[in-house]
């Protein structure tokens, strides 16, 4: 039976990685399917991952009926036996919807990929609309590092290098480098919590709530 399949991760897990793995491998055996995205950093109409994988994609802009496009490539004579879709979390939760009826009224496997909470800890309304739906939710299983090595279970954002907690859920960031002016890290629950990024603690600030130290 078809499903909607959301694959759920936080930044630098390989959820890009995966959805160009699965569309490789539908390739490989003659299956063709329809790939949207949306904001991917490889730019409009891209799905691109961080090893420098990238294929053209159809970007989920605002406003775009995802049934009504996988209709109208059926209708012309395309051929679509599967949908993919990256940045899943930045769909409007009426394209969540749309991705549900191409499972249920074309008979079509939809796999979706994305993070599923902010740098605030709240969930992305695509993302929250995908666990009210899915067939299936999967946490992939290749785990991001916070930088004291521990699973990192949060997004963070930073501005020029310190956490922030407040501001637009969707604004385009450098998730490479720690003191840009916006940028993205992962962390775990507790340096989240914290607010310490690995800037921060490479610096020597402690957070206000460590443990006490004795002296002698």
């Amino acid at each position: 039976m078809p499903e909607l399949v959301f694959f759920s991760g936080t930044m630098d897990c390989g959820k890009s990685t995966l959805a160009l793995q699965f569309a490789h491998n539908r390739s490989a055996r003659g299956l063709q399917g329809l790939i949207f995205t949306r904001d991917d950093r490889a730019g409009e109409g891209k799905l691109s991952s961080r090893l420098g994988l990238v294929t053209d994609a159809v970007e989920a802009v605002p406003g775009l009926d995802l049934y009504a496009y996988a209709v109208d490539q059926v209708s012309r004579g395309g051929k679509v036996d599967y949908v993919i879709v990256d940045e899943a979390q930045f769909l409007e939760p009426t394209q969540i919807d749309q991705l549900a009826r191409v499972v249920d009224d074309l008979a079509l496997d939809v796999f979706a990929f994305g993070i599923t909470t902010d740098f605030r800890t709240k969930l992305f309304p695509g993302s929250r609309r995908l666990i009210e739906l899915a067939d299936r939710v999967e946490t992939l299983q290749v785990e991001a590092m916070c930088w004291c090595g521990a699973r990192a279970t949060h997004n963070a954002r930073t501005v020029g290098g310190e956490m922030v907690v407040e501001g637009e859920q969707v604004v385009v960031g450098d998730v490479s480098d720690s003191a840009a002016e916006v940028g993205y890290e992962v962390l775990c629950r507790r340096h989240h919590r914290r607010r310490m990024t690995s800037r921060s603690a490479h610096a020597g600030v402690l957070s206000p709530d460590v443990l006490p130290v004795a002296s002698d």
